[in-house]
């Protein structure tokens, strides 16, 4: 039991490019089905890990990898095929590049080794997630979810993906200044 989360993280890992090639091929009832697999076995590994004392360093790092290729990626193509707004695309870029460059730059230049996600950064992906899970759906031939949800969907994954980038900016130099003293 103790690589099972492990596992289903590697299996999330192995259908991103499946997922994004579906994706680039416009075959959105696919990749909304593979889409709603991988996001459940991200919930199941994750349970698993805590309820059997499963967690692992691999399996931390390995993790939030897998998420920010499936969504980030799955973003990209979308806004590239004009399926979601561009300006949506840049602010899930822009946060995942922030926190990227304060990662690194913690990683270079203090001792901090440890970047636990928030629980505002956690929300802010499942919204991300659901919101991609309506996107497709309302593209998917004979699926017909209301546009007025994909407009809320679409305006509340920006909010809470600016609020998330805003507390991790605020986390980050909360732990550099106690750091320092």
């Amino acid at each position: 039991m103790k690589h099972v989360p492990n596992l289903l993280t590697l299996l999330r890992l192995i259908l991103v490019p499946v997922v994004w090639k579906l994706m680039w091929d416009g075959r959105y009832d696919l990749g909304l089905a593979l889409g709603v697999v991988a996001t459940a076995s991200d919930a199941i590994d994750g349970w698993l890990a805590r309820k059997f004392s499963a967690t692992s360093k691999i399996g931390a790092l390995m993790d939030p990898i897998a998420d920010k290729l499936l969504v980030a990626g799955t973003y990209l193509i979308l806004g590239h095929r004009l399926d979601a707004p561009a300006w949506l695309v840049w602010i899930i870029i822009g946060r995942d590049v922030l926190i990227l460059l304060f990662a690194a730059a913690a990683w270079m230049f203090t001792t901090i080794r440890d970047f636990p996600p928030s629980r505002w950064g956690k929300l802010s992906t499942l919204i991300q997630i659901l919101t991609l899970l309506v996107i497709l759906g309302n593209r998917v031939n004979g699926m017909t979810l209301a546009w007025d949800v994909e407009r809320f969907m679409i305006r509340l994954c920006a909010a809470m993906t600016i609020g998330s980038a805003l507390h991790y900016s605020w986390l980050a130099i909360k732990r550099l200044r106690a750091r320092n003293h």
